[in-house]
């Protein structure tokens, strides 16, 4: 199950934001490699590529020196450069307010656990 980071983003979701992170740091990228690398099914990584594409996000590029001229790379337009700065402005910030949330429901446990241990001595 994957969140959706912005319904304003044209439902960009968090699978689609690690393809265009991976395709940005990768550069030259095949749909496999993009597949084998983020554990996200073929079908599923060519659905997201062509929606990356449809949007001007994401664009493709035959391998100059393949002789699968079937094979493509993808970048990243000037367009998706921006979508990416965007969306990992909005994944860091939701991410770090799960880690707060987390933090939060931790400290509260190990009171529990205090708790828990002072009554147990003071049982015995």
């Amino acid at each position: 199950m994957t969140k959706k980071i912005n319904k304003d983003s044209n439902n960009i979701n968090d699978q689609d934001y690690l393809v265009m992170k991976y395709i940005n740091d990768t550069q030259k990228i095949s749909q496999r490699e993009l597949s084998q690398s983020l554990n996200i099914s073929l079908g599923k990584i060519n659905y997201i590529l062509r929606a990356l594409i449809n949007k001007g996000i994401v664009k493709a590029r035959n391998f100059t020196n393949s002789k699968n001229k079937r094979a493509y790379s993808y970048y990243l337009t000037p367009k998706g450069l921006q979508e990416k700065a965007r969306l990992t402005v909005s994944f860091f910030d939701r991410k770090s307010k799960e880690y707060d949330k987390l933090k939060a429901e931790l400290r509260e446990l190990e009171k529990e656990i205090k708790v828990t241990q002072l009554d147990e001595k003071n049982n015995e």
